[in-house]
């Protein structure tokens, strides 16, 4: 099992990710730099291209991997504009039959938590997400960056 519950306290369960990074031969295949929300739209089409070879026509619906992808990079890159400290990462990397997002921060003080008991629309819902949208999640810090990542399979 990936995640250990407990209580914080507060009446809330909160969740661990493993700590673990991502699969060690796995290729960088893109990489970028955000300092603000304003520039997820960018990433977003950024994300798709990079995955499709092709760029994101504006209502056009994406393919079930693509998707999902898209979705939690969003999701996790958030969370480290939001309760990080800049720039925030998001590489793209390609192991043995997977994709993995890798989102980092400069916050070394803070772990990622998964809180369970908060009402759904008050927001801290982006790491349950990606543990449902993606095939693994962890985390692991550097001496500088705090990582979290998720991993897709690659058609």
């Amino acid at each position: 099992m990936r995640v250990k519950w407990a209580g914080n306290g507060n009446g809330e369960c909160v969740g661990q990710l493993r700590t673990s990074p991502p699969p060690p031969v796995a290729q960088e295949l893109h990489v970028w730099v955000l300092h603000t929300s304003a520039e997820l739209r960018a990433l977003r089409a950024g994300l798709h291209e990079a995955l499709t070879g092709h760029p994101l026509l504006a209502g056009q619906s994406l393919d079930d991997i693509p998707e999902r992808m898209v979705l939690v990079a969003t999701e996790l890159t958030t969370n480290a504009i939001k309760y990080g400290r800049p720039p925030t990462l998001i590489r793209l990397l390609r192991g043995d039959g997977e994709f993995i997002l890798d989102v980092a921060d400069h916050d070394l003080e803070n772990i990622p938590e998964l809180v369970d008991t908060r009402p759904v629309n008050a927001g801290g819902r982006g790491l349950a997400l990606a543990l449902a949208l993606s095939l693994d999640v962890g985390w692991y810090a550097t001496t500088t960056t705090k990582h979290v990542w998720a991993s897709f399979r690659a058609r």
